[in-house]
């Protein structure tokens, strides 16, 4: 039980840590922002390693991080190819031509209102349709590469960014479209200069929900077909020979790959709205 005394002290001691940051002057610093989560994370590391040795937890239900860490270490060239295959091909592809899609329905959805009383709400109805129905269908559709799984994702990351996209070019007053027309402007000057700059948030928001939607679309349509690589073909034949430490290293993959695709959408956001409040420190 001495590793278990050992985790309830670490996790003593990191609160205390952080309740002393985040009452300290430097909390809203850069290094204060980060120090919560680093210690945080840390944290969890160690007490979960100290509890699975001290209640001595099976590899079969939790291996312990040192395992994990250990499997991860010797399979990096199976973990680079299965990142290839999911992420880099099928989630990437599918969020491009999702996203690029969106952006130019929700353009004629703008410039026709037949459209946008009709389209939306089948579009509401579609991305309500659970993903383990509609993936099986799609991979009988596109076969069991890549393409199908960039298919899935198209229709994963499809719709939430027409919504988005499309209340953001609503997103402007009658105030300021009046401003245009008395400089007459057409059309696609008041696009380019006054709404689509006001929708930017919007078009983000939209890009930041579908980089999670990607990944989670690709490794879910992996389960009903794939190629003998990919992170869900890994995790589905893995659980069944009950290898759960590379089940984990393909989890801690998926996350480093879903975490940094967020972050980089957010960084060209905060070049792309720095004007916008939410970007001002």
């Amino acid at each position: 039980m001495f590793p278990v005394l050992i985790a309830v002290v670490v996790w003593l001691a990191a609160w205390w840590l952080n309740v002393r940051i985040a009452g300290s002057a430097w909390r809203d610093s850069r290094a204060g922002r980060l120090a919560v989560p680093v210690i945080f994370g840390i944290t969890v590391l160690v007490v979960w390693e100290c509890l699975v040795l001290g209640l001595r937890v099976s590899p079969v239900i939790l291996p312990a991080p040192t395992a994990i860490a250990a499997r991860f270490a010797v399979s990096t060239e199976v973990l680079w190819g299965d990142f290839v295959q999911t992420a880099l091909k099928g989630a990437v592809s599918g969020y491009v031509i999702g996203c690029g899609a969106a952006f130019l329905v929700s353009l004629a959805i703008d410039r026709s209102p037949f459209l946008q009383r009709g389209l939306l709400p089948i579009g509401n109805f579609v991305a309500a349709l659970p993903i383990v129905g509609t993936a099986p269908i799609l991979v009988n559709w596109f076969g069991f590469d890549w393409q199908s799984k960039a298919a899935v994702v198209v229709v994963m990351v499809f719709f939430p960014m027409l919504v988005n996209t499309v209340q953001g070019f609503a997103d402007t007053t009658a105030m300021q479209r009046d401003l245009m027309r008395t400089y007459s402007a057409n059309y696609w000057q008041t696009l380019l200069k006054l709404r689509l700059p006001a929708a930017m948030p919007f078009i983000f928001n939209g890009l930041k929900i579908s980089t999670t939607l990607a990944l989670i679309g690709a490794i879910v349509a992996e389960y009903f077909g794939s190629p003998t690589r990919g992170m869900g073909f890994r995790i589905s034949t893995e659980v069944g020979v009950l290898g759960l430490d590379m089940v984990w290293a393909e989890i801690t993959v998926a996350a480093i790959a879903g975490s940094s695709f967020y972050g980089a959408v957010a960084l060209m956001e905060r070049g792309a709205t720095f004007w916008h409040p939410s970007q001002r420190s």
